[in-house]
């Protein structure tokens, strides 16, 4: 019944997952427009923010619409398949689960934020007025 299951999402996804990518196309949102020097300052500042993501995950797009209607360039990482990508946010964050937003301060200090409504609250409440 254990392999049942895994094979049945596992189909919903291989199925689904274009669709989502397609919709995420499809539907970005234009960027905000800023002067140069602003813009210039909110990409340094997205110098130390980190999205690990899955390409296929509607949680995930949710997020990258967000991070294109505010205009920010900020690293993705698929953290999908097995490997270093995966296991930096296992380790990191503790958990591997995705979306998952890695906040480097100036100290280096990484702090790990789960979950989409909250990423895209805290990508607001900093880069909103910016």
């Amino acid at each position: 019944m254990k392999t049942f299951i895994r094979f049945f999402f596992k189909t919903v996804r291989v199925v689904l997952g274009p669709v989502v990518v397609l919709k995420e196309t499809l539907t970005r949102p234009r960027g905000v427009v800023r002067i140069q020097a602003a813009q210039d300052k909110v990409n340094r500042q997205c110098k130390s923010l980190t999205l690990y993501q899955y390409k296929t995950c509607p949680f995930c797009s949710k997020v990258r619409q967000e991070m294109s209607r505010l205009s920010l360039n900020i690293q993705r990482i698929d953290a999908q398949p097995a490997g270093p990508d995966r296991q930096a946010l296992l380790q990191g964050g503790g958990q591997a689960k995705v979306p998952c937003l890695k906040i480097t301060d100036k100290a280096g200090k990484s702090e790990w934020l789960y979950d989409s409504d909250k990423i895209i609250a805290y990508l607001r409440g900093r880069f909103v007025a910016a």
